[in-house]
C-alpha cells in the first residue's frame, strides 16, 4: 500500500504517486510475464524429454532384446553409448562404472549429449577431433581432460568406436570408453582456482539445463578459453600401453554383449562396416546435422530401389507412431491407407518424376491405423555438385495447420525446414569431397 500513498498537496505529489505505482505494476508485470516464460519453458523441456526418453527405449529394443540391458550392466567397464540418429546425439546407456566415476546418477546422464562432461580446461581441439572422428564414422583413441559432477577434474583415456548395422552398413549407436589415467597429484591451489568456474559451466548445465543457464556456460567458455590455452601447452596426460590395452579390452567386452544379443532380435550389429552391405546414403554427421531440425519430416533417397525413407526427424516418428526401424528403409507409400486420394498420389509421383517441388493435401494413417489429414510438402535436395541426392518431405497435420498457432505460417516453417536440410546436405557433401581430395 505504501505505493499507492496518495497526497493532497498538489499535482506534483500526486505524479510521483501515479509515477511510482506505474512502476510497481510494471515491475509485477514483468515478474508475471518472466514467470508464464519460465513456466512455459520447463513444461516444453520436459514434453521433450518424454519424446527423447521413448526414442531413447526404442533405440536399444529395435537393436537388442531386453536383456541386453542387464548383461551390459555386469560389466565392470566405464563406458556410455550414444545414437547420432536421435536428435542431440545423447547418451542412451551408461555403465555402472561410469556413473561410480563421474559421481552421476543414471538419470541425470541418459538422454543428454557427452558435453556435459567438458570444462573450462578441456582442449577444444581434442573436441573438434571427436567431433571428426563422428562424422567420418571411425574409431578414435585420445587422452582427455572431463569434469565430475562435484567439478574435480580428471584425465581419461577416451577410446570411441562406431556400432555398424550387418544389413545395410549404417552406424547406428557409438561406445566410448573411458579409462582413467594414473598421474601425478593435481596442484590442489590449481584445482581450488578452477572448481567454482567448473560448478558453474558443467553442473549447473546438468542440474538446471535451461537456456538462460547454457548461455551463462557458453559465456563463461568464451572468458576462460585464453587460459585454457594456455593450461594445454602446459599440462597434458599421456596414457600407459596398459591402459590402452585396458581400453581395446573393454572394447572388445561390450561389442561381444551387443553383438549376441543383436543376433537374437535377427537386427545384427558389428564393429566394422560389413562389405557385403548395402552402404546407408547417410552418414553420422548428416544424421546430427539434420536431428537438429525440429520439424516432421523425413528423407528419400531417389538413387536406391523403391526410394526407400533414409532418415526419419524425430517429430515425425512421434506424429505416426512408428519407430525409427520400422520407418527406413521403406517407401512412403506405407503411410497410406484405404482412403487415400489416387489423385493426391499421382501429383506426388509427377511432382518426383519431373524433378519439381509440390505440396498437396493427402490422407495418410499412423501405426494405430488412425487416419489424420497431412498437410505435405516434397522438394527435391541437391549436393554440392548439383545433382538431386534426396527428396525431403516435409509433413504437417492439417489439425495443427488450421489451428491457432503463433509465429510462422505452416508454409512458412515447411519451407524454413527445406532450406535447412538442403544447407545441411550440401555442406556435409563440400565437406566430404575436400577430405577425399
Amino acid at each position: 500500500m505504501n505505493n499507492l500513498r496518495l497526497s493532497r498537496g498538489g499535482g506534483g505529489a500526486h505524479n510521483n504517486t501515479v509515477c511510482t505505482w506505474d512502476l510497481g505494476f510494471h515491475h509485477h508485470r514483468h515478474q508475471y510475464t518472466e514467470g508464464t516464460q519460465k513456466h512455459t519453458q520447463v513444461m516444453e523441456e520436459q514434453g521433450s524429454l518424454q519424446q527423447i526418453g521413448g526414442l531413447i527405449e526404442s533405440s536399444f529394443n529395435s537393436c537388442y532384446t531386453s536383456w541386453v540391458y542387464e548383461a551390459l550392466d555386469e560389466l565392470e567397464h566405464n563406458f556410455t553409448i550414444t545414437d547420432p540418429t536421435i536428435s542431440g546425439h545423447p547418451i542412451v546407456f551408461a555403465s555402472n562404472g561410469f556413473l561410480k566415476m563421474t559421481g552421476y546418477l543414471k538419470d541425470e546422464v541418459i538422454g543428454r549429449n557427452g558435453r556435459i562432461f567438458q570444462g573450462p580446461r578441456t582442449n577444444r581441439r581434442s573436441i573438434m577431433e571427436i567431433r571428426e572422428a563422428i562424422r567420418e564414422e571411425k574409431n578414435i583413441s585420445m587422452s582427455l581432460l572431463n569434469y565430475k559432477k562435484d567439478g574435480t577434474p580428471f584425465w581419461m583415456l577416451f577410446q570411441l568406436s562406431p556400432i555398424f548395422s550387418k544389413h545395410d552398413g549404417r552406424v547406428i549407436h557409438f561406445v566410448s570408453v573411458q579409462i582413467p589415467i594414473s598421474r601425478r597429484k593435481a596442484n590442489s591451489e590449481d584445482g581450488n582456482r578452477w572448481q567454482e568456474l567448473v560448478l558453474g559451466s558443467c553442473r549447473r548445465e546438468v542440474c538446471s539445463d535451461t537456456v538462460m543457464e547454457l548461455a551463462r556456460c557458453r559465456a563463461l567458455d568464451s572468458f576462460v578459453d585464453t587460459d585454457n590455452r594456455v593450461l594445454e601447452r602446459e599440462e597434458s596426460c599421456e596414457a600407459s600401453d596398459s591402459e590402452k590395452g585396458k581400453a581395446l579390452t573393454a572394447i572388445g567386452s561390450i561389442m561381444s554383449v551387443l553383438t549376441h544379443y543383436s543376433e537374437l532380435t535377427g537386427r545384427l550389429v558389428c564393429g566394422n562396416r560389413s562389405n557385403s552391405a548395402v552402404i546407408c546414403s547417410l552418414t553420422s554427421a548428416l544424421n546430427i546435422s539434420l536431428g537438429r531440425i525440429k520439424q516432421s519430416f523425413v528423407l528419400t533417397d531417389p538413387q536406391l530401389l523403391n526410394m526407400p525413407i533414409v532418415y526419419a526427424s524425430d517429430a515425425f516418428l512421434n506424429m505416426t507412431g512408428y519407430n525409427r526401424q520400422e520407418v527406413l528403409g521403406r517407401n512412403c507409400r506405407f503411410l497410406n491407407g484405404p482412403d487415400t486420394d489416387p489423385k493426391a498420389i499421382g501429383q506426388i509421383k509427377d511432382s518426383i518424376q519431373s524433378s519439381q517441388a509440390c505440396s498437396v493435401r493427402i490422407l495418410n494413417y499412423r501405426k494405430d491405423r488412425s487416419s489424420f489429414w497431412n498437410f505435405l510438402h516434397i522438394s527435391p535436395v541437391r549436393n554440392a555438385s548439383a545433382k538431386i541426392a534426396f527428396y525431403v518431405c516435409v509433413q504437417i497435420e492439417e489439425a495443427v495447420k488450421n489451428g491457432v498457432t503463433q509465429g510462422l505460417s505452416p508454409e512458412t516453417r515447411q519451407l524454413g525446414t527445406v532450406a535447412a536440410v538442403k544447407v545441411a546436405v550440401r555442406t556435409l557433401s563440400m565437406t566430404a569431397g575436400s577430405s577425399r581430395s
